[in-house]
């Protein structure tokens, strides 16, 4: 009956960092964008308002 050796320790460490992962991957694909649909929506506001601007009378 020669189980491993565990280190108790780092089991609860590693237990807790999965855990915590876990939580951060749900709030991600709750709340999370990515970087590229980040910066396509700010291009889409920019290209809006730069076509709004270029029909402003004077």
């Amino acid at each position: 009956m020669s189980g491993k050796v565990v280190n108790l320790r780092a089991a609860r460490k590693a237990r807790t960092r999965d855990a915590k992962r876990a939580e951060a991957d749900a709030n991600a694909a709750r709340h999370g964008r990515t970087k590229a649909q980040k910066a396509e929506e700010d291009a889409a506001a920019h290209r809006a308002r730069r076509h709004l601007d270029g029909h402003e009378r004077e």
